[in-house]
């Protein structure tokens, strides 16, 4: 005796959609994983240097792809620096322009004009062994950490001027923790 034909029907329908929702499942998790990998990286801050704009701890999600550095944005830099972590720092300057620091008030230059730093609680009062004025050469960055007394940066030569093809991308938005979540300015 054959079974019912709707039976045979209901049962062929209900394994299409679950072929579909499995299908559609696949996709959707490939897509974030390419995503993830090429496009946005999920970084764990470590240090103080980024304070108060990043703490120790708090994840950001970074823009790794087609990012061109631009002067104030915060980024990570491949731990290529004696650390082994990556680097987390506020770009100053970029290639061509001049940064000059008056550590006695504690001002920074850009190109002769003092730059604003609205994200800084303290002067820029610490001085390492780099001379100022310097020109940063083409194809680098000048950085900084906005907790400049507790930021070994470019005023150091241990640190020193940032190639940008070690630059990881621009850190676009704290994700965690939750209750600081937002667009890192």
């Amino acid at each position: 005796m054959e079974a019912h034909p709707q039976r045979k029907n209901r049962g062929a329908a209900k394994e299409n959609t679950l072929f579909e929702w499995y299908d559609s499942m696949v996709f959707a998790l490939a897509a974030i994983v390419l995503i993830f990998v090429f496009v946005v990286r999920i970084i764990t801050v470590s240090g103080y240097s980024m304070e108060p704009t990043l703490l120790w701890g708090d994840r950001v999600a970074v823009q790794s792809m087609l990012y061109t550095p631009k002067r104030g944005d915060v980024v990570v830099m491949d731990g290529y620096i004696n650390y082994g972590d990556p680097l987390v720092k506020r770009i100053i300057a970029v290639g061509g322009d001049t940064v000059d620091i008056d550590f006695s008030t504690g001002t920074v230059m850009l190109n002769g004009e003092r730059l604003d730093e609205p994200y800084l609680t303290s002067l820029t009062k610490l001085s390492y062994d780099v001379v100022f004025p310097v020109v940063v050469p083409e194809g680098t960055v000048f950085v900084m950490g906005d907790n400049r007394p507790n930021s070994l940066d470019s005023r150091s030569s241990e640190v020193g001027f940032i190639d940008e093809r070690d630059i990881m991308g621009k850190v676009l938005l704290r994700i965690f923790p939750f209750k600081r979540f937002g667009v890192i300015q």
